[in-house]
């Protein structure tokens, strides 16, 4: 699949960071955007680069939004990269409120836009992308819940996919899992945080991590992955600097 001029594409999170370059990948490869995020500024900010470009400000934790966006607008792609910023302490030093904020948010909006997806359902050869973080594998100790909601994430985007699967959907489910990146507040915040564990400056930090992965790169990736043929996409995907790796 490489003519993306009848796929529209609903980007859950596009307002900035990775969920920017995204949008804007998509819409220069020739789909159809539709960006959604909670500030309409940032929103008007995309859509000032791209006349081409609809954005809808909603929260996407709302399940009754979920299901006007996605009844109004029929996407064939759904990209979630909604979440909320964790809070950079260690466990002793987290409340529960700040520990389980993102299962509170991430883990809910995976849920709310996939069970969505499959209870509308989207047309048959729908491609949706669940963007969880590297944590998910790596752990992250000094963010409370955060790596756990995005290895939650990643498991609710392969129950979706059996759930398609089982049901004769044709929707093709997996889970992105991007490196610590300082484009976007959450890898700025680890960045930050995990410099000043180790004891390097946020300089040294940012060089040991190598190549980065930037909003252009994830847009590029995230519309190779959506193009290939729907047998071929694996469950989960590693992005780093050097594109996506099958996750094991």
């Amino acid at each position: 699949m490489s003519d993306l001029s009848d796929m529209t594409t609903l980007v859950v999170g596009a307002s900035r960071g990775l969920g920017r370059g995204i949008a804007l990948a998509f819409d220069e490869a020739g789909a159809p955007v539709v960006a959604v995020a909670r500030s309409r500024p940032a929103l008007d900010e995309v859509a000032a680069v791209s006349k081409n470009i609809q954005v809808e400000a909603a929260d996407a934790t709302d399940a009754t939004m979920a299901w006007n966006l996605m009844d109004r607008h029929k996407p064939a792609v759904l990209i979630i990269v909604a979440g909320a910023n964790p809070v950079m302490r260690s466990i002793q030093h987290q409340t529960w409120e700040t520990f389980s904020a993102n299962w509170h948010t991430d883990v809910k909006i995976a849920f709310t836009w996939l069970r969505e997806a499959l209870l509308q359902p989207m047309p048959p050869g729908s491609r949706v992308v669940v963007v969880s973080s590297g944590a998910a594998i790596n752990g992250s100790p000094a963010s409370g819940g955060y790596a756990g909601a995005k290895a939650t994430q990643r498991f609710i985007a392969a129950y979706a996919q059996e759930e398609s699967r089982r049901s004769g959907l044709d929707i093709s489910v997996t889970a992105v899992m991007p490196r610590m990146t300082p484009f976007g507040d959450v890898g700025k915040r680890g960045i930050r945080a995990y410099s000043a564990r180790s004891g390097q400056s946020e300089q040294d930090f940012l060089y040991q991590l190598g190549q980065v992965v930037t909003p252009e790169l994830a847009g590029s990736a995230l519309v190779d992955l959506v193009c290939e043929d729907s047998t071929t996409i694996a469950p989960g995907y590693l992005l780093t600097g050097a594109g996506l790796q099958k996750a094991a």
